[in-house]
């Protein structure tokens, strides 16, 4: 039996922010101040088993967290991450997209952003 998925016992005061497809949290484990998730509503693996009309909303809701974000927090730039698969990192197997705020001076050399997945890539 499939073991079910944590983000679907994530008690809706918690919720950031809420869609017709998606619902955002504070990372409970955060990269930086304003670090969230966008977390589909309803059980899909990863990035690649959206339906049609997830992926079509998805691009505004990452444009709505930025908002909210930068209510509270007054980031320089953002990384974006999905990791789609165990070699990719996946560890929750229930879509969910990292939207990280960074801030000047967050890592001595922000350069390759996330190329740095892969130890010795992220320099070019």
């Amino acid at each position: 039996m499939e073991k079910p998925s944590v983000f679907l016992s994530i008690p809706q005061e918690r919720h950031v922010l809420e869609t017709e497809h998606f619902f955002v949290i504070r990372d409970g484990y955060p990269v930086s101040p304003g670090h969230s998730l966008i977390i589909t509503k309803q059980l899909r693996n990863d990035y690649f088993a959206l339906s049609p009309e997830e992926l079509q909303e998805l691009p505004e809701v990452i444009q709505l967290v930025k908002q909210n974000i930068e209510q509270s927090y007054r980031p320089d730039g953002y990384n974006l991450g999905m990791n789609c698969g165990e070699a990719a990192g996946q560890t929750v197997f229930h879509f969910h997209c990292h939207i990280i705020p960074r801030y000047a001076g967050d890592m001595e050399s922000p350069r390759g952003g996330v190329r740095h997945c892969v130890a010795g890539k992220g320099y070019y």
